[in-house]
């Protein structure tokens, strides 16, 4: 009986069916096949290291695992990339432009972006990336790094930016060092940075002349290590310190609350006083207060009225004290200098400068620490520094020799909290150990045990 011609069909694609499953499990069978004979050949270690792996329990694979390079949230590998510097006067028009981006493309973003980071913020010899589809399409995506705490990226196809702060993981470490000739070479030694140099001036700049410190001076530190992708970036908060600088040894401790912040010494004084010990920072005095000084220009002996600091050419000028600036001007033999009024008793000047930091003027009124000019070698001056000068009761006077009163300790309800917190600090900073004394302490060790070896070997060989 013949078989109705739907069955029939059902049994016809069944077979096929059945041909194409043979066909394709064949296809895969050969493949498996070949694909052991090869790693049999060339990896013959290979399922010896699998079981071994497999006793850990890791996973198996006989395939290496694709990790696409991702950076600023893009996967790279899906790019077509261009990385390059920021020229002396090159505009971003000029860097889209070879990049086949239309003027009118480039005009919108730079007008869009006016208030998220405008493109007139960018600077030469700052790195930058462009991403395409290939080398011969439009410019999808400008990267810039203004600092490393930020990236921006310009959506050149939607006319728009955003700026990405960085995750930044901050650990607390501590340090210590003896110093030998400066602080900062100190921190060099001990593979330490210059910003946790100047964190330290921040601390002590009120008690601690850095200028005139002497061997054997020592410091202990507890700060903030700031690092973003497991790369150190910067130091924070200095959450306490001590230093030893001849016999006169200082604490500063970190307390923070609704109606305090700063550094305090152990009976809660402020840190922070009048003046400032210096007005520039990684530098050393040159000349002191002298009056019978050779003059290097001059050729003949002359008061120095003041104390100079060298420091490379462009270093920040700081203001020691608030006050307000009753000069900001130049003279052939000063230069360009400014002269501030503290108060009634105290005034300072600050001697050939490169230039005034912006916004400086006569009239204008400057804070403790602001930036008022930069190191130069205006006037008369045979390399950068500056001449800083102190007046008291319109008399210039040797400002290094001058003690001001401690500031007022914090309220008494505050103290409480205050002691707890430098309780904690002290009980840190007494278990930090001075490396170059360890170090010292091991030599030591060592040549004293030479010596006793010496000992040993000379009696029996008399």
């Amino acid at each position: 009986m013949e078989q109705p011609h739907s069955e029939g069909r059902i049994k016809s694609i069944w077979n096929q069916t059945n041909k194409k499953k043979f066909s394709v499990g064949g296809t895969i069978f050969l493949a498996t096949f070949a694909l052991a004979a090869y790693l049999l050949l060339f990896f013959p270690n290979t399922p010896n290291q699998l079981a071994s792996n497999s006793n850990h329990g890791e996973k198996l694979s006989f395939f290496p695992v694709f990790k696409p390079e991702v950076k600023y949230g893009f996967i790279l590998d899906t790019f077509y990339i261009s990385n390059a510097e920021i020229k002396p006067n090159q505009f971003l028009s000029e860097i889209l432009d070879e990049h086949h981006v239309i003027y009118e493309k480039i005009d919108v973003l730079a007008r869009n972006t006016e208030d998220v980071f405008s493109v007139t913020k960018l600077r030469a010899g700052k790195d930058y990336m462009i991403l395409s589809k290939d080398a011969s399409s439009s410019a999808q995506y400008f990267i810039y790094e203004p600092d490393v705490y930020s990236y921006v990226v310009y959506d050149i196809e939607n006319g728009s930016a955003e700026v990405i702060k960085r995750e930044i993981t901050t650990q607390i470490k501590s340090s210590s060092g003896i110093i030998e000739s400066s602080l900062w070479q100190t921190m060099v030694d001990n593979d330490l940075s210059y910003d946790l140099a100047s964190r330290l001036e921040d601390v002590f700049g009120w008690s601690i002349d850095f200028h005139h410190v002497q061997n054997g001076d020592r410091f202990k530190v507890i700060y903030e290590s700031r690092s973003i992708d497991g790369k150190v970036v910067g130091v924070g908060d200095v959450l306490g310190a001590y230093y030893k600088n001849y016999d006169n040894e200082y604490h500063g401790i970190y307390f923070k609350n609704e109606q305090h912040q700063g550094y305090y010494d152990l009976e809660g004084r402020p840190m922070k006083k009048n003046f400032l010990k210096s007005p520039v920072k990684y530098s050393r005095i040159s000349s002191g207060f002298n009056m019978n000084r050779f003059h290097p220009v001059l050729k003949r002996r002359k008061a120095h009225l003041g104390t100079d600091y060298a420091a490379p050419y462009g270093t920040p000028i700081l203001a020691v004290a608030n006050g307000v600036v009753t000069r900001a001007s130049r003279t052939r033999g000063n230069g360009n200098f400014v002269k501030i009024k503290h108060d009634k008793t105290y005034q300072t000047q600050y001697l050939h400068m490169q230039k005034f930091a912006k916004g400086v003027s006569t009239g204008v009124h400057v804070k403790q620490g602001q930036v008022i000019g930069y190191v130069g070698s205006t006037g008369l001056a045979t390399g950068p520094h500056v001449c800083f000068r102190f007046w008291k009761n319109n008399r210039q006077v040797n400002h290094r020799r001058l003690n001001f009163p401690p500031a007022e300790p914090m309220p008494e309800g505050d103290i409480p909290r205050f002691n707890e917190k430098r309780d904690e600090i002290i009980k840190q900073l007494n278990q930090i150990e001075f490396k170059e004394k360890v170090m010292l302490a091991k030599v030591d060790v060592e040549k004293e045990k030479g010596e006793a070896d010496s000992k040993k070997v000379s009696k029996s060989n008399p």
